[in-house]
């Protein structure tokens, strides 16, 4: 009733036609020019790709090969290496209820292993553990890991039931991808050519020997897939800490960089000198060439008026405009660490942007991203070692074990030593806080049981405090 006393008339549907500008692949390319951090690759590759329709963005727009220097920040790296150590450092106790997890753990560089991925994952937005077997190279299962650019992920109802790896190859000019399938119970082998044609798998010398399909006991893939955001744009993908707007944020930032500088190479200071007063060369009496950065000046004709006086030496400053340029250069960089990384974290000089409590409460954001990363590797890195220690049993001939794995990471933020040392001693001073406990707590994992136990009765000695052994009564 209330519509035909309106006479409001029901929108018609519409359909909108949009247009990607990029492939998964082109975007994980992107986001590792990014990490390189080359500034001649970023000028390169945004030429080729033209994905903002129009040259606007600076790495696009910028010219190549005039007078113009073009700076890169290197934000991307510092924020993924920086990221990816919080992390693989706090890496505490990995408890795994097997002998041999320590000698696999040492042969496979596992830490590093760990961190490289963390990087990876950051940077492409997913990857994969890759468990091989090759007792030429390594009497140990072999573990690497793959970046997105050369993974796929096949998925059943949103659950990944295999792992395909993609290897290229270039023989005699010709391109090749040689695909491991990587399945439950079994890993299957073909290779293409760039058309999409099937070769056999021994046209390539290395990879002669290979069997085309490889089974082999145990309920589990060879494969560990880890991402830590979900990709929104490309289903069942994982998410670049560069994707998005990210990129142009970090565009904006190389562009206020370059042209601050370049304004203080402009903003030198200038001489004109009559040309009277250039000094000559003896020898030949023709002009001295100036050196830029040093006697650099502008050569003034003598005046042609008469009675005019123009012998004299004239210096002139530019006014360039700092606080404009600082301003610029904070915003941007505020706008690529946005909900991703504190810049306290990254060690910037922020004491000027706010006050320190705003400081404190924008390390938070550090945190969250950590808490991410971390929620994922502890349900990652448990399957990876479970997969490392059944490849290890079917290796020695034996039949794939079950093992309970628990990895834990320490407190981000925690407080430093001295403000421990300071909390612990007012707790001791009031009486609330026991030996034993001020011990753990003092030093936590970074001792041994052994040591905090000697530790607890040197301290109880220093205070007149003695353990004595219960007194033994004889019976009557």
């Amino acid at each position: 009733m209330l519509q035909n006393w309106l006479n409001i008339v029901p929108a018609s549907d519409q359909s909108f036609t949009l247009m990607e500008v990029s492939t998964f692949q082109a975007e994980v390319a992107k986001a590792k020019i990014w990490y390189r951090g080359d500034s001649n690759e970023l000028s390169q590759f945004f030429k080729q790709v033209q994905e903002y329709g129009s040259k606007t963005s600076f790495w696009e727009s910028a010219p190549q090969y005039k007078n113009i220097r073009k700076i890169h920040s290197g934000l991307p790296a510092i924020i993924a290496d920086t990221l990816a150590y919080l992390v693989s450092s706090d890496l505490d106790t990995i408890d795994v209820d097997s002998d041999f997890w320590e000698i696999i753990e040492e042969k496979i560089d596992f830490k590093n292993l760990v961190n490289n991925a963390i990087v990876d994952t950051l940077v492409c937005g997913d990857g994969a553990f890759k468990i091989s077997v090759d007792t030429e190279v390594s009497p140990y299962p072999i573990v690497e890991f793959v970046g997105a650019n050369n993974v796929e992920f096949e998925q059943s109802r949103g659950i990944i039931t295999g792992v395909v790896f993609k290897t290229h190859y270039t023989v005699n000019n010709k391109h090749f991808v040689f695909n491991e399938r990587y399945e439950k119970n079994r890993i299957i082998s073909t290779l293409y050519d760039e058309n999409g044609k099937e070769f056999p798998i021994d046209t390539i010398e290395q990879l002669k020997g290979i069997e085309p399909v490889s089974e082999f006991d145990g309920d589990y893939i060879m494969a560990v897939p880890l991402k830590f955001f979900v990709s929104k744009k490309f289903e069942g993908r994982g998410k670049s800490i560069f994707s998005g707007g990210r990129s142009d944020c970090f565009d904006a930032l190389d562009e206020v960089i370059s042209q601050w500088w370049d304004a203080l190479r402009m903003g030198r200071v200038k001489q004109y000198i009559p040309e009277s007063f250039i000094p000559r060369n003896p020898e030949n009496g023709t002009f001295v060439n100036p050196d830029r950065f040093g006697n650099d000046y502008i050569s003034i004709a003598p005046p042609m008026a008469e009675g005019v006086d123009n012998q004299k030496i004239e210096v002139v400053q530019p006014d360039i405009k700092y606080d404009a340029f600082f301003s610029s250069y904070t915003n941007a960089l505020l706008m690529c660490l946005q909900g991703l990384v504190s810049p306290a974290t990254l060690g910037i000089d922020v004491g000027k942007m706010s006050s320190a409590e705003a400081q404190r409460e924008k390390k938070d954001v550090t945190g969250n991203t950590r808490n991410t990363i971390t929620a994922a590797l502890e349900k990652a890195l448990p399957e990876l070692i479970k997969a490392v220690l059944k490849t290890y049993d079917i290796m020695q001939n034996g039949k794939p074990g079950e093992y309970e794995i628990s990895v834990s990471f320490g407190e981000y933020g925690a407080p430093d030593f001295d403000s421990r040392i300071e909390t612990i001693g007012k707790a001791s001073s009031y009486g609330i806080m026991s030996v034993e406990t001020q011990v753990e707590e003092l030093w936590g994992s970074s001792k041994d049981d052994e040591w905090k136990a000697a530790e607890v009765e040197r301290i109880k000695s220093e205070k007149g405090v003695e353990s004595l052994s219960e007194p033994i009564f004889s019976e009557v």
